[in-house]
C-alpha cells in the first residue's frame, strides 16, 4: 500500500473526510468522521517512512505490536490507545485495513438515543 491507497481506503468508509490539521504541513493527513470530527487515522511521513497512526483497544495493542514488527507504540500520540503502522514492502495490507477498521469503529459517533 502507498499513501494514496490508504487515503482512498479510509475515504471508502462511511461518512469520512480528509483534513490537513497542521499548518504548513500538507503531507500529514488526518482521516476523520464527518459527524464528530474525530480522527481514526493519521497518515504521516516520518524520517522518509510512511506512518499510519490508528486507535486500538488497549487490550489488543500489545498483541498486535508483538505479532507484527511494523506495528509500534504510536508516534506522538497516546501509546496506550494508539499504534503506528510503518508501511513498508512487507506490511500486510489486510492487517492495515483491519487496524484502520478497528480505529474507525472505536472513534465513530455514538448515536444511541439520538433521533
Amino acid at each position: 500500500m502507498n499513501r494514496q491507497d490508504i487515503i482512498d481506503y479510509c475515504l471508502s468508509l462511511k461518512e469520512t473526510f480528509i483534513d490537513y490539521p497542521f499548518s504548513e504541513d500538507f503531507d500529514s493527513a488526518a482521516m476523520k468522521h464527518t459527524k464528530n470530527k474525530k480522527w481514526f487515522a493519521l497518515i504521516m511521513n516520518v524520517k522518509g517512512k510512511l506512518y499510519v497512526n490508528v486507535k486500538t483497544d488497549p487490550a489488543y495493542s500489545d498483541i498486535v505490536r508483538n505479532a507484527y514488527s511494523y506495528v509500534i507504540p504510536a508516534y506522538h500520540m497516546n501509546k496506550e490507545h494508539w499504534n503506528t503502522i510503518i508501511i513498508e514492502k512487507d506490511t500486510d495490507e489486510g492487517i492495515v485495513k483491519d487496524l484502520i477498521n478497528q480505529s474507525y469503529e472505536l472513534t465513530k459517533p455514538n448515536l444511541r438515543g439520538k433521533k
